[in-house]
């Protein structure tokens, strides 16, 4: 698959994905989710879900439990808005890249200070 198609495709999953998180699943363990990236396979078997949460370690735990066992009605959700020949299974994962930027952030604020 080309690096353009594949692309297209994993944006695809995410418009879908953040859609339908941010209008809510019936888990109240997801809390305030935000979607960042999604990584799908060559062979659209699996998807790799990058996601962001707000809130303490606690918090983001119990989020991604709750998106993880809800994997497989979002995997439903993809197949009737996505036209593929197959629906990856998905894996949600946090996305620790904002947490790096606001360390990085504050390094440089303190540096600057000094």
């Amino acid at each position: 698959m080309t690096v353009d198609r594949m692309r297209r495709v994993n944006e695809a999953l995410r418009e879908v994905l953040s859609a339908r998180i941010a209008a809510g699943l019936k888990d109240p363990r997801v809390g305030f989710v935000t979607v960042t990236s999604v990584d799908t396979s060559p062979d659209l078997q699996h998807a790799r879900v990058y996601v962001s949460v707000l809130g303490s370690e606690e918090e983001r735990e119990e989020s991604l439990e709750g998106l993880n066992s809800s994997a497989g009605y979002l995997q439903a959700v993809i197949g009737d808005e996505v036209r593929m020949k197959r629906t990856p299974t998905l894996r949600f994962v946090h996305d620790d890249s904002i947490d790096h930027g606001f360390r990085i952030s504050e390094l440089l604020e303190d540096g600057e200070e000094k």
